[in-house]
This record gives structure tokens, C-alpha cells and sequence, in this order.
């Protein structure tokens, strides 16, 4: 025992770290020898790692039933190590780990050692129920806690906070739960916090690469290049081809959005080991946020044929055969990528919103984004999701990563779910905010004028003031604007992140209107020369960052003054005057005492005027209205929520019924259009919406309509494209009229409309004159 522990002692004054990066004194000599090869591994050396380690393997291949349990530990470990390229040695180690675990129920390190590597290999089941018979055997236990961090961080869930400050709690100086720290602040751009994380990680072990990547990362990111140089130096110490500490780098500012960098640091990591799947993977995912498909899977082919349980590798790589079936439209500025069956109707809407996008958005920020820029959409939510982040389950809709656009079809999602329209505005404002600041707008600022451009696109797009947002605020519940980065990446309840964003397009929103639209350009320009928060604000809005917030809190509590006297939360719930009038009127509404819901109705309406979500007041006064012959006053209800919310497609109905009602057929489109970007698989509001642009002679929009009819495989295909020759005939366009005439007689001789059609082109033809 002496004889190993003096060994390991010698080994860590050979590589210049702290004792922990060996075993303990009192270890058994496989136990030093497994350190001993982990340690060659840190060091870069890999020949000397295995061929350690393969001695160890050997050993228990021979007589490893006659093993202790800690000698078991050993021999998974020595399996872990040999694992590169080798799925069999994967399985091995878990066998062996498991062994141990059996041989003494009381080795926690065994079964710790199983679920850290399930959760490693993806196998998130098996990971936690081991976590969790850990922790009924030792509630406190730090790693259990971390393990269950992890898994709560992946799921993107609440309690992930909880249970790293638990596992923190429990052994302060467990060093993975202090990059796990270190990482979610540096996510959230809390640079002083992260690298205070990333220094209790190397006080508890010096030899840590990662943390002292995370430390070069922060301070990379704050642009302090000596304290970027002295981690760097110190990571050479420890490996001097440190592959880990760019890869480390390069996921942090890719986190940032600073894509560009995280290539150039991936690139470095995969130079330095060109056998890592944590290099190739990012190098791999680099490419494909970049739009660079086949070198993109190339990498992701190599780093998966080393590792075939990483899921993330797995998913993009199906994700990558399955978009090979896609339809590429290359058009302008844009280059569209959609499922074939889909490609036509959704590039006839997304190209000349994406088109006007580009122009406002250029003459609003002063600048112009390189093109072609690539949108990809995706019929499965899980698909895009994959190509966002490797695995599914991410609740969100879209994301950028600046030229290369995805997002969800709307065909992902049911029908009110969300507006695809919004959705891409969004996204490609991202491109003009991240590229003026060259990704360097921390993501408060950067999503919240995402979400003030879809208010600025059309009436009703983007997210506005709802009870929930309301309630939370009263309740101080929403971070103020110099804490919002936090609300994003570490939320303390289910929809802090999506209530972030309005709070964020709120901060964004009052700048603009109290300083003007250039403070928010010159913002976005100082983010981009390396300011900090705090000198971003001092230099444009002439303010610390705890003014900006009570001028923010003041502002908003005068914009919302009315309904915020009306609703406040109860137990973490919406309460109030307005929740109350609102559950009584709906009440009497469903009883059929319709008098008595009006008069509740509209006493609620008063208490809460913006209100245009779900059963908004508006909503039922104008079906009362309606109902009792009152078109005017229904429509006058109904276009108080049409005009403010982005996904009411039976508000939008009923505005159309009622506008053609009143003799209004032009601005019965409006409302008609509005749902093509709800969702545009609706052959009857096609039909209906090219009718009326017909009567309008507005022949594009009709034209356009009767296309999209066509695009949807409707029930009677030849009328559809008898149609469609009648709109292209009364826009003039005879020979696009001629030619989807003789397709419908192609394929039906004897159709009758098209024939008298066909005779009338032909005779107007002979005489000069429009059919």
C-alpha cells in the first residue's frame, strides 16, 4: 500500500499537479496503475494510456471474478480508456462496474461510475434510477446530485439549479459540480460568477483541463488576454497538445453565438487530437451551422464511427440522410430548404416576406447581412430540434446561427400553436442583430429586439401582455433588464424563458422609445467593440445598469398601469379582479344568462383593455354581438384581438365573416390573409381569399391564392387548375392561362369550362381584347 501510494506521489510531482490527480495512499495497486494510465491520458500521452490500461484489462479478462470491488472499479476504468473506436470496451467497462457494485453494495464509487457513464452514453432512463438508488442510499451524496443536475440541465428544466446547488452544497469541493457552475453562468454571461466558479474548480483540483479552460473561456470572452494566456499556459502544462482546452473554448462562444470563433477553436482542438469526438463533433456541427452540408458530415461520419453511442452524433447523421430528400429553392437573397411535399406553397409566402424582412431590416439597422442566407424548415418538431441542438425536445420554435436559418413548418405544429410567419421575421432579424454586433449582444439584447421586430412587422405579430406575464411581474418574478440573461438559461419556474422574451422586447422597446432607435443600433456597435453591460449602458443611455432598470420598471408600471391594478398572483398563480370578473363571465356565458356575461364581459374588458389571448373578453362580446344582429359592434370586438394576437385563426374567421357581411370584401382579405401565416393548409381560405382578390382585381394575390390551392393536392385538382387559368387569364397572362388549360385537358378532354375558357382566350387572342 506505502509502495502505491509513494508512487502516485511521485507521478503527480512528475506531472506538476495536486495529489488528487492520483489515487489515494491507501488504494490498491490496480487502483494506482488505472490512475497512473489516466493521468498519461491527461497528459496527452495516449500510447502510454493504453497500453496501462490494456495490462489492467488483460489482468481481469484472466481472474477478475476472483477481484475485489474496487479492483473491478479499476478494471472499468482501464475499459473507459480503451474505449475510443471500440463499443464492446464501453460495454465492458459498464459490466465491470457493475460487477463491483455487486460484489459490495456499500461501493457507491461503482454505481456512480455506471450512471455517470449511462448518462455520458446518452442512456438518460438507466442514468437517473441509478442516480436515485444512490442518493436513497445517501441522500446527500454530491455526485448523485450533479448526475441529476446534468439530466435536469439537458431536459432544460427548473430544478437543475436546484440540484447543482445541492450537489454543491454537499461537497464544496467536488470539482465537476464547479464547472457544471462555472458553464451555466458563463451561458447566462455572468463572466465574474463563471470564472469564480472556474477557480474553486482548480483550487479543488489544479490539474483540471477543463477548468482551467473554463477560466481561459471567461476571459477570452471579457477579452482579458492575460488572464487567457496564464490558463493557456497552464493547460500546455498539463497536456501540452491540450485538444480539450479549444474544444472547451469553442463551445463556450458558440454558446454566445460567436460562431465564427467557435470554428476557429474547434479547428485548433481537432489539430492538436485529430482522433477526439468531442473535436470532430464540433468541427462537424461548426460546418453545419454554417451551411457547409457534406464537410459538416464528414466530421460528424468520423466522430461517430469512434463513438457510436454519442446520440447527438446518431440523430444529426439520420437528420442529414432525411434532409437529402429536401427541395433547395435559390432565390434572391435566400435559399430555402423544405420537404418536397411542402416546398412549393411554403417558398410562394416565406420568399417575398423574407424579402421584405431583409429591406426593413437593412434600412432600420444600417447594415446588410451576407446572402444567400439559408432557412431550413422541418415537418417534425423533433427534427428541427435535432438540428438545433443534436437531441430532441427543445421547446423552441426557430434559431439562427446568423447566415443559416431553421425553424419549424408550420405543418410541426397543431393549428394555433404558432405563427411561421412571426417565426421567421424573427429569426432572420437575428441575422442584422448578431451580425452588427458580431455576435457579441448578450442574448437579452438580441432576443428582445427579435421579439419587437415581429410588433413592428404586422399588427398583432410578436408576443404580447398577458395575465401570466402580468401576475409574475407584480409577483417580482421577472428579472429586471441587467439580470435577463439568467432568466434565459437558468429559470426558476416553467415559463420564466418565455416570459424573458417579453420582458426582453419590453427593455428593448422602452430604449427605443426614450432614446431612439439609434441607441439601439449604437448598442449593438459597442457590444461588437468589446464593452461590457455596464459600459454599454454608461456610454449610450448615459446610465448604470440599476437606473436603466428603475426607469424600466417605472416605465412599464405606466404602460400597463390599468391592468396591473387588476392582476396579481396567489400562490404563484394569476389572481386579481380581472381572473375573478373574467371566470364569472365565462361562467354565465356557459349557463346562457347572456346579459349578465355581457355586463361581466365588458367590466372585465375595462380592468384589462390589451388582454387578446385565449378567451379573451373581446372574443365573447363580439359572438353576444353577433349573435344579436350587432355586426358593427361584433366587429369592432373582434378586431381587438385580430389586431393583437398572431395566432387567432377563428377571431380571424369570424373578422372575414362579419367585414363581407358588412359589404367589406377588401378588407375581408386582410383578416383572410392573416391565416396563411397561422397555418397554411386551408384550401377553403385559399379559395375564399382568391375569390375576393379576384373581384378586387388585385390578380397577383389571386394568382398566388390559386396556386396555393393547387400546391395542397385539393379534392378536384382539374377545377383548381381551371381556376388558377381564369385568375392568370383576367391578369392578362394569356399563355400561362393557355398552358394550365390544356394541362387540365390533357387530362379531362371533354371539361367542359375549360373548353368554353380555352375558345374565349382564343377569341380574345384574334381580337386584341382581355378575356
Amino acid at each position: 500500500m506505502m509502495a502505491g501510494g509513494r508512487r502516485c506521489l511521485v507521478l503527480a510531482a512528475l506531472l506538476g499537479m495536486a495529489s488528487g490527480a492520483c489515487a489515494r495512499a491507501q488504494d490498491s495497486p490496480r487502483t494506482v496503475e488505472v490512475a497512473a494510465a489516466e493521468v498519461a491520458q491527461r497528459r496527452g500521452d495516449r500510447a502510454a494510456a493504453v497500453q496501462r490500461a490494456s495490462a489492467i484489462a488483460a489482468a481481469y479478462e484472466a481472474g477478475g471474478t476472483r477481484w475485489s470491488s474496487a479492483d473491478r472499479v479499476a478494471a472499468g476504468r482501464a475499459y473507459l480508456l480503451l474505449s475510443a473506436g471500440s463499443a464492446s470496451a464501453v460495454r465492458q467497462a459498464l459490466a465491470a462496474f457493475d460487477a463491483a457494485a455487486a460484489a459490495d453494495a456499500a461501493n457507491l464509487d461503482a454505481r456512480l461510475r455506471a450512471a455517470e457513464l449511462l448518462l455520458d452514453k446518452y442512456n438518460i432512463p438507466d442514468a437517473k434510477q441509478s442516480f436515485d438508488d444512490v442518493l436513497r442510499r445517501s441522500p446527500e451524496n454530491g455526485r448523485a446530485l450533479l448526475g441529476l443536475a446534468r439530466i435536469a440541465h439537458q431536459a432544460g428544466k427548473p430544478e437543475a439549479a436546484i440540484l447543482l446547488q445541492r450537489s454543491l452544497t454537499a461537497d464544496p469541493s467536488l470539482t465537476e459540480s464547479q464547472l457544471m457552475a462555472a458553464r451555466t453562468q458563463l451561458e447566462a454571461e455572468s463572466y465574474e460568477t463563471a470564472a469564480a466558479a472556474a477557480r474553486r474548480a482548480i483550487a479543488s483540483d489544479s490539474t483540471s483541463l477543463p477548468a482551467w479552460a473554463l477560466l481561459g473561456a471567461t476571459a477570452w470572452l471579457t477579452g482579458d488576454s492575460a488572464d487567457y494566456g496564464r490558463a493557456r499556459a497552464a493547460a500546455e502544462r498539463i497536456n501540452p497538445r491540450p485538444s480539450d482546452f479549444y474544444a472547451e473554448l469553442a463551445e463556450a462562444a458558440t454558446r454566445q453565438r460567436r460562431y465564427a470563433d467557435g470554428v476557429r477553436f474547434a479547428r485548433q482542438a481537432l489539430a492538436l487530437d485529430s482522433a477526439s469526438t468531442r473535436a470532430l463533433g464540433l468541427v462537424g456541427t461548426s460546418e453545419l451551422r454554417a451551411g457547409n452540408m457534406e464537410e459538416g458530415r464528414a466530421r460528424l461520419e468520423r466522430a461517430f464511427a469512434i463513438d457510436p453511442f454519442n446520440l447527438w452524433h446518431k440523430n444529426t447523421l439520420d437528420l442529414l440522410d432525411h434532409l437529402r430528400t429536401f427541395r433547395t429553392v435559390d432565390r434572391g437573397r435566400f435559399r430555402i430548404v423544405a420537404p418536397p411535399e411542402e416546398s412549393e406553397l411554403l417558398t410562394t409566402y416565406l420568399l417575398p416576406l423574407l424579402e421584405e424582412a431583409y429591406d426593413s431590416l437593412a434600412a432600420r439597422y444600417r447594415y446588410r447581412p451576407a446572402t444567400p442566407v439559408r432557412i431550413e424548415l422541418y415537418r417534425r418538431h423533433a427534427d428541427f430540434s435535432v438540428r438545433t441542438v443534436g437531441l430532441a425536445g427543445l421547446g423552441a420554435l426557430g434559431v439562427s446561427f446568423g447566415g443559416v436559418l431553421a425553424m419549424d413548418a408550420p405543418s410541426a405544429r397543431e393549428r394555433g400553436d404558432f405563427n411561421w410567419g412571426s417565426t421567421a421575421w424573427h429569426e432572420l432579424a437575428h441575422t442584422f442583430t448578431l451580425g452588427l454586433s458580431e455576435s457579441r449582444a448578450p442574448r437579452w439584447l438580441s432576443e428582445g429586439l427579435s421579439v419587437l421586430e415581429e410588433r413592428r412587422a404586422r399588427p398583432g405579430w410578436g408576443a404580447g401582455v398577458s395575465v401570466e406575464y402580468l401576475a409574475a411581474y407584480s409577483a417580482g418574478r421577472v428579472r429586471p433588464p441587467s439580470q435577463l440573461n439568467e432568466g434565459f438559461v437558468s429559470s426558476r419556474y416553467p415559463s420564466e424563458t418565455i416570459l424573458s422574451y417579453y420582458q426582453a422586447s419590453l427593455a428593448c422597446e422602452m430604449i427605443e422609445e426614450q432614446f431612439g432607435v439609434g441607441a439601439l443600433r449604437e448598442m449593438l456597435t459597442a457590444y461588437r467593440d468589446g464593452l461590457s453591460t455596464p459600459a454599454v449602458f454608461a456610454r449610450v443611455l448615459k446610465s448604470t445598469p440599476e437606473q436603466l432598470d428603475a426607469r424600466f420598471a417605472a416605465w412599464l408600471r405606466a404602460k400597463f398601469a390599468v391592468p396591473l391594478r387588476s392582476v396579481t398572483a396567489a400562490s404563484g398563480e394569476p389572481a386579481g379582479p380581472f381572473v375573478t370578473a373574467m371566470r364569472s363571465g365565462v361562467a354565465l356565458f356557459d349557463a346562457g344568462r347572456i346579459d349578465s356575461a355581457r355586463a361581466v364581459l365588458s367590466a372585465a374588458q375595462a380592468l384589462f383593455p390589451e388582454y387578446a389571448g385565449a378567451n379573451a373578453p373581446a372574443e365573447y362580446l363580439a359572438r353576444i354581438a353577433r349573435d344579436r344582429g350587432d355586426l358593427r359592434g361584433a366587429l369592432d370586438q373582434i378586431t381587438r384581438v385580430t389586431t393583437r394576437s398572431e395566432r387567432s385563426w377563428d377571431a380571424n374567421l369570424l373578422e372575414a365573416e362579419l367585414r363581407e357581411k358588412l359589404g367589406d370584401s377588401t378588407g375581408a382579405m386582410v383578416p383572410l390573409e392573416r391565416l396563411t401565416w397561422i397555418s397554411p393548409y386551408d384550401v377553403a381560405a385559399h379559395a375564399r381569399l382568391a375569390e375576393l382578390a379576384g373581384r378586387a382585381s388585385r390578380h397577383a394575390l389571386a394568382i398566388r391564392e390559386r396556386r396555393a390551392v393547387l400546391a395542397l393536392d385539393p379534392p378536384d385538382p382539374l377545377e383548381a387548375r381551371y381556376q388558377l387559368a381564369r385568375a392568370l387569364a383576367a391578369s392578362g397572362d394569356t399563355p400561362a392561362a393557355r398552358r394550365e388549360l390544356l394541362a387540365v385537358l390533357e387530362r379531362a378532354p371533354s371539361f367542359e369550362k375549360g373548353q368554353a375558357l380555352l375558345l374565349e382566350l382564343r377569341a380574345a387572342g384574334a381580337t386584341g381584347a382581355r378575356p
